[in-house]
């Protein structure tokens, strides 16, 4: 709501109600923060005043830097919001919010009425984002401090910046608040109005989010392409080459100037059996000097992403370290220091001067092959990049990660270090390669080798960006090729068959899943760490080898969410949504506009909905309406409820027989084992820790087992590996002869022959140095994945 303005006497201001005011500190509607020009009071000449922060960490750091004339206070987040047992929005009257003071944080802000009515000045200097802007704005209204306060902005908290900001102080960015507001409003509104719906026809207690499901459905819908896809057999034929006394993989490329399409033992069979024998002869070879530039300082998203690829951190983890960074860490006898600039930013810009520093510091350490002659330049990739703040980079680019060991906490010194090297690399000079590509003739087949040499390790000195498995090779992947020339013969030491299985879709990890809402425009930079915290939390999704698996919750809470809203809960109007909040921080539309826009569509969706039909979708009725009442013999149904769906008698009053609904269970399916203990068959069941085989004669018969992987025990030969958990929970892999035989291992074994032996079982393997390799559970021959870059792939 735009602030109204405080009516003169006091006793109107007294009966007003709780509803968002305007500050006298407010620029017009529509006006963008900028420098106060007035005088400040002489209190404020003279120095002192209150600074308003929101954590105690940044209070310190920043107390440290003003010095005893001035009080530094935290709020410790958010004071005001809308309350949590209503809806607190008036629809009818223009979306107007009422706020309330959060619980606990009534004694903070009695504290700042207090010290604002001594102060010389107020200087609101929470962070410079939408969220601190809504915080100051909140702070300025309570205290009433008229033109006493002033709003500084922190871009990074060292001793200089933090006294530049002092002495420009700007005015209260309104559109920045009204952009907090609207989207503050749009989530309370999809809680409060579609979170009911999911009580009555799935559980109590649920919840529905704007963001948060939409982020959900991309998940699932993964989930659902995994599981109808089907794998396609196909083979490749690589031929083990020497020429000029080095050794060399060629592999098939063409086969009469067409993609070869081998779907066979016999097709793959047939190529080796015409090329054996036959003359390998050089018929082209090309060779290129590639340049890999830098990639640019980090933004929120891409420092999430190289997080988590890297150091394996979650998007929640990654942030909390970078705030600790931000806000200042204890360093020796230096006291309390801001590492690194704000980190909740989407822009690749930085300071001319943090230029200058970091190339005198790369002129001084490497020679001068590593300095480029012109700064390098990075434009942001964003249609709406919001370009207030610069990258993250160091607040002091000579200070390095290895003079911190000690000072820093384990995660804080490696987000650290990544970003340090990411920001230095960033102004370093390219790697350089020497790429080789060897065509060769074997009558009507084309056999190619690609090799790759570096020439100069350019920003590589420095920093290497993490890759995932679906990323493919790169450069620094591909080994060296002689140096061959047209009309050469090589020798042919063998030429092997490979079969293959075309692979689905990778489930999303946190890296890929940041950068697939970054690219669809869903939520923001500083969003993503809460929309995956919460898909977690809630237990809609669960993590497994580092790749999000939605739960059975999470399945049913997107199905009933996208059926009944399939134009709210989608990707394009999310997306849409995110970029009108855009507009209105940038004064082109209003933001009771962006509500209107959202409500009408969202409003009739609701009018609607059916509970009745919604629990149908939600859970398997059938067999409930088939049975009947065990006190009255009448029908069965199942109703909503205030405590979530429920089943009961048709003859309601009459009968007042009632039952909790239980979830809907996971279909047994069947399968072609046969119990070893009766002989009856098995069917693989869904449990509390995941999947296992039972027997069909239960409760006759309990056995039961784990589902096999398909992997012979390599230890005894005669069982199969199959998952298993230890005490705790984890999940590990051993033989379903256990306790007769006690072969396991942590890594997933799959039906993947290995090169050097034979054997059917390979495990999956993964380490931020080799990335993803194989390693054979027989012999321990350990090589790398093939065919990321032709789209081969390993059957998992």
């Amino acid at each position: 709501m735009t602030p109204k303005k405080r009516p003169a006497a006091k006793a109107a201001r007294a009966k007003r109600p709780e509803k968002a005011a305007k500050p006298k500190v407010a620029t017009k509607p529509g006006s963008r923060a900028k420098a106060v020009k007035r005088s400040p009071p002489a209190g404020e000449r003279t120095g002192g005043g209150l600074v308003v922060v929101e954590s105690p960490t940044k209070a310190r750091t920043i107390g440290k830097y003003l010095g005893p004339g001035y009080s530094v206070k935290a709020t410790v987040g958010h004071v005001r919001d809308l309350p949590k047992r209503v809806l607190g929005v008036d629809v009818d009257k223009g979306f107007a919010p009422t706020y309330v003071t959060i619980k606990g944080k009534a004694k903070a802000l009695a504290e700042l009425k207090r010290a604002s009515k001594t102060a010389a000045a107020v200087y609101l200097a929470t962070d410079p984002d939408r969220e601190g802007e809504a915080i100051a704005w909140h702070v300025a209204e309570q205290i009433n401090g008229g033109r006493k306060v002033r709003r500084v902005l922190f871009h990074e908290i060292t001793k200089d910046a933090v006294h530049e900001a002092m002495a420009n102080p700007v005015a209260l960015d309104e559109r920045k608040v009204e952009a907090q507001q609207a989207r503050r409003i749009l989530d309370r509104l999809v809680g409060y109005k579609a979170s009911p719906l999911l009580w009555r026809s799935v559980r109590t207690g649920l919840s529905a989010g704007r963001v948060q499901t939409v982020a959900l459905r991309l998940i699932v819908e993964r989930e659902a392409e995994i599981r109808a896809f089907r794998p396609q057999e196909y083979w490749t034929i690589e031929a083990q080459c020497e020429g000029r006394d080095k050794r060399f993989t060629a592999r098939l490329h063409k086969v009469d100037g067409k993609k070869p399409e081998l779907h066979s033992r016999g097709d793959a069979e047939a190529v080796v059996a015409a090329v054996k024998g036959k003359p390998f002869v050089v018929s082209d070879v090309t060779r290129k000097e590639r340049r890999k530039r830098p990639s640019a300082p980090f933004t929120t998203s891409t420092l999430q992403q190289e997080a988590a690829k890297q150091l394996g951190f979650a998007t929640y983890r990654t942030m909390r370290a970078a705030q600790d960074l931000y806000e200042g860490v204890e360093v020796g006898d230096e006291g309390a220091v801001g590492l690194i600039t704000y980190m909740r930013t989407d822009s690749t810009r930085v300071a001319p001067v943090a230029i200058d520093h970091v190339r005198s510091f790369i002129r001084s350490t490497f020679d001068a092959r590593y300095l480029p002659t012109t700064p390098n330049l990075y434009l942001n990739k964003a249609a709406r990049t919001q370009d207030a703040h610069e990258a993250i980079r160091p607040t002091d680019v000579s200070r390095r990660p290895e003079a911190l060991k000690g000072l820093l906490s384990a995660d804080q010194l490696k987000l650290y270090q990544l970003i340090w090297r990411r920001f230095v690399a960033s102004q370093m000079a390219p790697a350089v390669y020497d790429t080789t590509t060897i065509d060769l003739t074997v009558g009507r087949y084309l056999f190619h080798a690609t090799g790759s040499v570096v020439l100069f390790d350019g920003y590589h000195a420095v920093y290497h960006e993490g890759r995932e498995a679906e990323e493919g090779l790169s450069l620094d992947d591909l080994a060296p090729v002689p140096a061959l020339e047209v009309g050469e013969r090589v020798r042919v030491h063998a030429v092997t068959p490979s079969q293959h299985f075309t692979e689905p879709p990778p489930r999303f990890s946190e890296a890929s899943l940041v950068k697939e809402l970054e690219r669809l425009g869903i939520g923001r930079p500083s969003t993503y760490a809460s929309i995956v915290s919460t898909l977690r939390t809630r237990d809609y999704v669960t993590m497994k080898d580092r790749r999000f698996h939605p739960t059975e919750m999470g399945e049913t809470v997107c199905k009933v969410m996208v059926s009944r809203f399939p134009d709210i809960f989608n990707v394009v109007f999310t997306s849409e949504m995110e970029d009108e909040l855009d507009k209105v921080e940038e004064g082109e539309l209003g933001w009771q506009r962006v509500l209107e826009n959202f409500y009408g569509p969202f409003a009739k969706a609701l009018e609607s909905v059916d509970t009745a039909s919604l629990i149908r979708e939600a859970h398997d009725v059938g067999e409930v309406e088939q049975t009947p009442c065990p006190e009255c013999g009448s029908k069965l149904t199942v109703k909503g409820g205030r405590f979530g769906p429920f089943i009961a008698c048709t003859r309601y009053p009459e009968c007042r027989y009632t039952k909790p609904l239980k979830r809907h269970k996971t279909p047994d399916r069947p399968t072609d084992e046969k119990c070893a203990e009766c002989g009856s068959p098995m069917v693989i069941k869904t449990g509390r820790y995941g999947e296992f085989l039972a027997c069909t004669s239960y409760p006759k018969c309990k056995h039961t087992r784990p589902v096999p992987l398909g992997v012979k025990c390599p230890q005894c030969g005669t069982g199969e590996l199959a998952e298993r958990r230890t005490r705790k929970g984890r999940s590990f892999f051993g033989c379903s002869r256990y306790p007769e035989c006690t072969f396991s291992t942590w890594h997933r074994p799959v039906p993947e022959p290995c090169p050097q032996c034979g054997y059917v079982g390979v495990e999956q393997r993964s380490t931020k140095t080799r990335g993803d390799y194989r390693r054979c559970v027989k012999c321990g021959h350990e090589f790398a994945v093939r065919g990321a870059q032709e789209g081969a792939a390993v059957v998992r």
